[in-house]
């Protein structure tokens, strides 16, 4: 959000008709007209949340953009004189199936690649409305070609019709497309909120006026905030196939766990340059709740400060990580001076 300053002699009632109010992919934000442009511009260009780009988000947004399409058409079709869509006539109702499968192929498909293609670039918000505009294109094209070649064919009138099936389908896609959109950003922002408003979700510790500077906040696998908790709680989070297992402790100091669908690569990723690093396949550890680190005969083994967690090993691959952050430590007993 940019706020402009006043200009002189300028009051408050008269700055705020001076900003727009835009809605993009479901993010508000208040724009003042002198600076449109530039502010447009970043705003398009910032990265598009989690949120929208989640597996159930996506579902959830194609399931609500079908019904709401065909709410829509049954609403206009006695007003159209293109529309063909017909349940009596069986060729027609045929036509009707074949063009709402194929539309929904369509759809279907491109969330697929939208959600596959995720980690390969970043998307941006003028992208995804690029994208959610071309899947409108497609469909419209699909539907011209379906009437001026098969259920009304005439010559001509190609144009007309893709000019009328564009109109139709950005709003019977893009209103859904729209609310889907501030939907998942409400439930999204509330979820944030509730999370962040407790010192541990999982614990009945008393909020402090600090920790919700050093949160350690989890996600799943569709970007949904799941898990926020103060990292002196927090011990270590184990792999388990397609989920992982966050172990730490509540209030009473007893030793629970909590599973949530992601994976360890991801957690490794996000913290990198903090307290959890990496020492096996399966496992992410707090290296600030380290008992004692000792050498074996297989390698380095973490004792954690809680008798109830069992020794874990470090693997050669992630060894010279786990070594660097106590070396790089400061030592606990500085020399005494004379």
């Amino acid at each position: 959000m940019w706020r402009g300053l006043p200009e002189f002699g300028e009051t408050r009632s008269e700055v705020r008709r001076r900003w727009r109010f835009f809605v993009i992919c479901g993010k508000i934000v208040y724009i003042c007209p002198t600076e449109t442009k530039q502010n447009l511009k970043m705003i398009l260009n910032e990265k598009l949340p989690k949120y929208l780009l989640g597996k159930y988000q996506l579902i959830g947004t194609v399931t609500f953009s079908v019904l709401f399409a065909v709410v829509f058409l049954n609403i206009y079709i006695p007003f159209s004189d293109t529309a063909w869509f017909g349940l009596g006539d069986s060729i027609m109702f045929l036509y009707t199936v074949v063009f709402i499968a194929v539309s929904i192929c369509i759809l279907i498909c491109s969330r697929l690649i939208m959600y596959r293609s995720k980690s390969i670039f970043e998307m941006t918000y003028l992208s995804y409305i690029i994208w959610c505009f071309m899947e409108i294109l497609v469909i419209c094209g699909f539907y011209t070609w379906l009437t001026t070649d098969i259920t009304l064919p005439q010559k001509g009138t190609e144009w007309a019709v893709f000019a009328k099936a564009l109109r139709n389908g950005s709003i019977a896609l893009g209103i859904p497309y729209l609310i889907s959109g501030m939907y998942f950003a409400i439930i999204d922002k509330n979820n944030t909120i509730r999370l962040l408003n407790y010192e541990n979700v999982v614990t009945d510790e008393p909020v402090k006026p600090d920790a919700q500077k050093h949160k350690i906040t989890l996600f799943d696998n569709s970007g949904a905030l799941k898990l926020s908790l103060n990292p002196d709680n927090l011990y270590y989070i184990e792999s388990d196939d397609n989920y992982i297992k966050v172990w730490y402790t509540d209030s009473k100091g007893d030793l629970k766990q909590y599973i949530l669908r992601c994976r360890l690569k991801t957690v490794e990723e996000d913290f990198k340059g903090s307290p959890l690093v990496r020492c096996h396949r399966k496992y992410i550890v707090n290296l600030s709740k380290v008992a004692m680190l000792r050498k074996e005969s297989e390698g380095y083994v973490l004792d954690l400060d809680n008798e109830a967690i069992p020794p874990i090993s470090v693997t050669k691959t992630y060894t010279d990580s786990v070594l660097s952050h106590f070396t790089e430590q400061s030592p606990l007993l500085e020399p005494m001076e004379d």
